[in-house]
């Protein structure tokens, strides 16, 4: 286990946890050598955005699986995945990059309406607004460059300096789970994202499988979605990316080189051929397969629809209490409402804030289903906060 700061527990355990720099990856990559000198490596995995980059440079270095480096940076940066996907022919909205110190009200009479102004290196929705009109969009320029200007932000450097203004594209949104194996997709899960996402914030909240599209229209987005990953140059391991599909068909929102994020993961379950021992593992144990070299045979996603709801920021205060926690639990087909804020954590919600405040999850025979339950457990919790 790598990761940025010291561990507590280094000294004791060497032969498990490392400290990288992660904001220079051929660094990383140099120090993940010398470790595998002494404590062989077999396969490497990267868990977010940022630990995706570093992954491929110490693939690259240590001879196991992984993406190149250069397309793990272009998956990695909204633009250069905008430019490159959007030369290979791949459906992405008009695009133009802007510096966060220009006037806006230069630039407001200059753009198509609605538009969506998004920071190049950030997650979760985290500063994307949209915009239905030159006084929108002056006020959302400013709100994002204030965010940009944050400590943890503009620590990125010259990607929080500037940001990407794009049309709006309607219709309803999907996301492709999948594992790329020597450049080939294959397709873990398609979520349905019942919820609108028409902003001005862009909150997800519920994400449902198998998806309730048409066959036709699964068939396109999944092809899509390996289009995405030629262009960029993506060649193995965990593949997200966020879809929108309408009259002209799917549209990439934006794609990353690594499993889904956070909790959400433990939605997916998956069966394994009866030659690996059969029964469910998760999605990290797949990924983690895969990169150690193990052939994955038939492997699908459970017969069981399976949802999640990331618990949607009630409001900006201190957090002082959950109630209904067993009222949620107690719906039928749900199977966890876990909260991941504790009391006396400020929650702020998007487009400032990046994180929720807790998941729920839900299995049952239909799509339809699991997203009733979804709603229902959410209906019965009460988040209690105090502003401050």
């Amino acid at each position: 286990m790598a990761s940025d700061q010291p561990s507590t527990f280094e000294r004791s355990q060497p032969e498990g946890l490392l400290t990288l720099d992660f904001g220079t990856p051929p660094r990383a990559a140099a120090a993940a050598a010398i470790f595998a000198g002494e404590h062989p490596v077999q396969g490497v995995v990267g868990v977010d955005d940022d630990t995706a980059v570093v992954a491929a440079a110490i693939a690259e270095r240590l001879g196991v699986r992984g993406n190149p480096p250069a397309a793990a940076l272009a998956a990695r940066d909204k633009h250069r995945q905008r430019e490159l996907l959007a030369r290979a022919g791949v459906p992405v909205p008009p695009f133009r990059l802007e510096r966060i110190d220009r006037d806006p009200t230069l630039l407001a009479d200059t753009l198509p309406y609605p538009c969506v102004l998004k920071p190049l290196r950030l997650a979760a929705s985290r500063g994307v607004i949209r915009a239905n009109g030159p006084a929108e969009f002056v006020a959302a320029f400013h709100r994002v460059a204030a965010i940009l200007a944050e400590p943890d932000v503009a620590a990125c450097g010259e990607p929080a300096r500037q940001l990407l203004i794009e049309e709006f594209i309607g219709g309803p949104e999907f996301a492709l789970e999948g594992l790329l194996v020597a450049g080939r997709l294959r397709v873990l899960a398609v979520f349905d994202k019942p919820d609108p996402l028409d902003g001005p914030f862009f909150e997800e909240t519920i994400y449902v499988t198998p998806s309730r599209l048409p066959g036709a229209a699964v068939d396109a987005l999944t092809a899509t979605a390996q289009a995405a990953a030629d262009a960029l140059g993506l060649r193995e391991g965990p593949l997200h990316i966020e879809l929108r599909y309408n009259a002209r068909g799917p549209w990439v929102i934006d794609l990353a080189a690594r499993p889904i994020g956070g909790r959400c993961s433990a939605v997916l379950r998956f069966v394994t051929p009866a030659s690996q021992g059969g029964g469910l593992v998760s999605l990290e144990e797949l990924v983690i397969r895969h990169a150690l070299g193990f052939e994955l045979g038939s492997v699908e996603r459970e017969p069981q629809a399976a949802g999640v709801m990331m618990i949607p920021v009630p409001g900006a205060g201190v957090l002082r209490a959950v109630q209904g926690l067993d009222a949620a639990r107690a719906v039928p087909q749900v199977e966890d409402v876990v909260i991941s804020v504790h009391q006396g954590q400020r929650l702020v919600p998007l487009p400032e804030g990046a994180r929720y405040p807790g998941f729920i999850f839900a299995r049952g025979p239909t799509a339809r289903a699991v997203e009733g339950a979804l709603r229902a457990a959410h209906g019965r919790l009460q988040f209690v906060l105090e502003e401050r």
